[in-house]
């Protein structure tokens, strides 16, 4: 907080934003959204659906979804991603659930699609990949699931900046590189003539591919 001469103190828009919120008793949040500085090499992509809507036992609700594909070694597997795997995700949650059960199960049900869509992926015998970041927001709850390096930040109404995604970045990432040997994965640096560059390869982990 700041204060100048007149005294008129200076409060972050976000404290403000949590005192209304906190007089209104706002059951859903309003969600406002916007796209900048994307890629132009054509392999990156968003995917935004709004207001999706869900029967569930208590009812029809509704949820956001948000996603960001960081494609390599061309398009195909992020636009795969992009077209498939909130279908995965959602075909892995069982029916008849109430909406907290429904959140609940969630976590697991994003491992699934994430899984599925990657092995699905693999039949295509295509070699490119994709990090995937991916944002589901059900009223007052966000749940974020990510492979690769593509961040997911929060910043609460306090003006404190969370990370809600771990970057997946072999050269920093020890727990990254012993999955990946666990898996029988090797991890090491190609020299592209342009300095060096940390890569691996595995088989099973195409949509991992960096």
């Amino acid at each position: 907080m700041m204060s100048t001469k007149n005294e008129h103190h200076m409060v972050p828009l976000g404290v403000l934003l949590k005192r209304e919120l906190a007089n209104e008793k706002t059951e859903k949040p309003d969600i406002i959204y916007g796209q900048a500085s994307q890629s132009k090499k054509g392999e990156d992509f968003t995917f935004l659906k709004m207001e999706c809507q869900r029967m569930l036992r208590d009812g029809v609700t509704t949820f956001s979804v948000f996603a960001l594909f960081d494609g390599h070694n061309g398009s195909a597997a992020a636009i795969y991603s992009k077209e498939n795997l909130l279908n995965n995700i959602l075909g892995a949650i069982p029916s008849n659930l109430s909406r907290d059960e429904w959140i609940a199960a969630l976590p697991r049900a994003l491992v699934s699609g994430f899984v599925k869509t990657d092995k699905d992926f693999q039949e295509k015998a295509q070699t490119s990949g994709t990090t995937v970041t991916f944002a589901i927001i059900d009223g007052w709850v966000i749940t974020v699931a990510s492979v690769g390096d593509s961040r997911c930040i929060l910043e609460s109404a306090e003006g404190v900046v969370y990370y809600l995604s771990a970057d997946h970045r072999l050269e920093c990432n020890e727990e990254e590189r012993e999955r990946i040997t666990a898996s029988g994965g090797e991890v090491g640096r190609l020299n592209m003539g342009c300095g060096a560059e940390v890569c691996f390869s595995h088989p099973k982990y195409l949509v991992y591919c960096f």
